[in-house]
């Protein structure tokens, strides 16, 4: 069993409990890790998709050692367009407005966290098992 399985067992049975924030979580954490099909690409491949959305500054501030920018989940589906949200939203058994709206809450942290001194850290080097461990508190472990 691979470290990610690991780290997704550590919150598995958690959706029912969350409305699905759980589940997203672990389909984010994937998709970041390169580990799931069809995913934006990676977290440099989703901090492009904010850009080519014109919400680069909002990303950045993430990214970047200051405060953390708010985003709409009406932002989340620009930036991520119908399909991915969709895909994230079909993997998790929530709706594309509940996803959108869940990740608007949890992920300028979970990218905050992902770049420390705001580098962003190469295709391959996020470990997903500390990334959903570090964010675990959100679901109630």
């Amino acid at each position: 069993m691979g470290l990610l399985d690991s780290a997704l067992g550590m919150l598995g049975g958690m959706n029912q409990d969350n409305d699905g924030k759980a589940g997203l979580m672990q389909a984010v954490v994937a998709m970041l890790g390169d580990k799931q099909p069809g995913g934006v690409g990676g977290l440099q491949a989703l901090i492009s998709a904010f850009h080519q959305a014109g919400l680069a500054d909002i990303v950045q501030s993430w990214v970047g050692t200051g405060q953390n920018m708010p985003i709409s989940a009406a932002q989340i589906q620009q930036a991520l367009g119908g399909g991915q949200l969709q895909q994230l939203a079909d993997a998790t058994g929530i709706s594309q407005e509940g996803a959108a709206s869940h990740l608007a809450e949890f992920l300028p942290g979970i990218i905050d966290h992902l770049t420390p001194h705001g580098q962003v850290p190469e295709a391959g080097n996020i470990n997903p098992a500390a990334v959903l461990q570090q964010f675990s508190s959100l679901f109630g472990k």
